[in-house]
């Protein structure tokens, strides 16, 4: 079957201990040149120069109407409420609804990474082991995904109550220095106590 229009999704911020988790959905038309918006790949496999650089193309290119893509974001507190699965199935019915809109979802083939999956209704749906580093437009959702979390955490990270927890060079992953911090300093507003009932706070 031909399909007019290519959708890839992917999330960034599944497994970090404070943050929001982000859902990326890219779409572009069947025959879009991908020289447009070089060097793709999955978004981990790729410097951070490079996403920031691929990043503000795709905006360009958007601008332009070449493609479209939305990024949507769920915070830790209904994460908590929730869970984490049922949050990235939250923001990824939004993500995809945003850059679908009207489409007849016949003419839409969806693409999505890992153990994504699209609303029922999206009925050309293939999820892909590793998709982001197979399927460029996989690729693309993943990156802006990526790079519009970072920048959300890196903005936010200058707070006054969130300076202790240096969330500009950790994004809100696990590492020592973030744990010592939460031993240290206890939870933030941006906390997801559910990941965080491990670590012993003084």
């Amino acid at each position: 079957m031909k399909y007019k229009w290519i959708v890839g999704i992917d999330e960034a911020g599944r497994g970090p201990l404070a943050g929001p988790v982000a859902v990326g959905a890219a779409i572009v038309a069947a025959d879009f040149d991908w020289t447009l918006v070089a060097g793709v790949n999955d978004s981990k496999k790729l410097t951070a120069k490079k996403r920031e650089e691929i990043f503000k193309i795709t905006k360009k290119l958007k601008v332009y109407g070449k493609l479209d893509y939305a990024v949507f974001m769920v915070d830790a507190k209904i994460i908590d409420k929730i869970g984490i699965v049922p949050a990235i199935k939250k923001a990824l019915g939004k993500a995809l609804q945003k850059v679908t809109g009207k489409i007849n979802p016949k003419d839409l083939k969806v693409l999505l990474d890992g153990g994504l999956k699209a609303p029922d209704e999206y009925i050309n749906q293939v999820t892909i082991i590793k998709g982001d580093g197979k399927e460029k437009v996989i690729g693309l959702a993943s990156i802006m995904a990526k790079v519009t979390r970072d920048n959300y955490l890196i903005k936010i990270s200058k707070e006054k109550n969130l300076l202790p927890y240096s969330l500009e060079v950790h994004k809100g992953y696990g590492t020592k220095k973030h744990r010592k911090a939460i031993t240290t300093f206890g939870l933030s507003s941006i906390h997801r106590a559910s990941f965080c009932k491990n670590i012993v706070i003084k």
